[in-house]
């Protein structure tokens, strides 16, 4: 059965260290983004820092972005309290503050 879900999924390497990029097309919208580290992820607005934040994930977002490429390239606009604890600050982007926090 085809479900017509285009999904991609690659492997990405960031000053050394290794993320995994998913992409899924959405119906009549925007692309959901995340990109998964060993400790931490990065997401598009699809997802929720509300829900991120209750669990605890080390977790960033942006919005506005198309692509995998995109999200790496954005600007943190939302954090969990343990990433900020980390010192990232709203505006870093997206890709340096992944490495910083996997390299922690």
């Amino acid at each position: 059965m085809k479900l017509g879900i285009p999904l991609k999924v690659k492997m990405i390497d960031i000053e050394g260290i290794p993320f995994m990029g998913i992409e899924i097309d959405m119906p009549n919208s925007p692309p959901l983004i995340l990109i998964k580290g060993r400790k931490s992820f990065a997401m598009c607005g699809f997802l929720n820092m509300d829900t991120a934040e209750k669990i605890g994930a080390l977790a960033i977002a942006s919005s506005g972005v198309n692509s995998i490429k995109d999200l790496m390239n954005a600007e943190v606009k939302g954090a969990t309290s343990k990433v900020l604890e980390r010192g990232v600050k709203l505006g870093d982007n997206i890709a340096r503050t992944l490495v910083k926090i996997e390299s922690e």
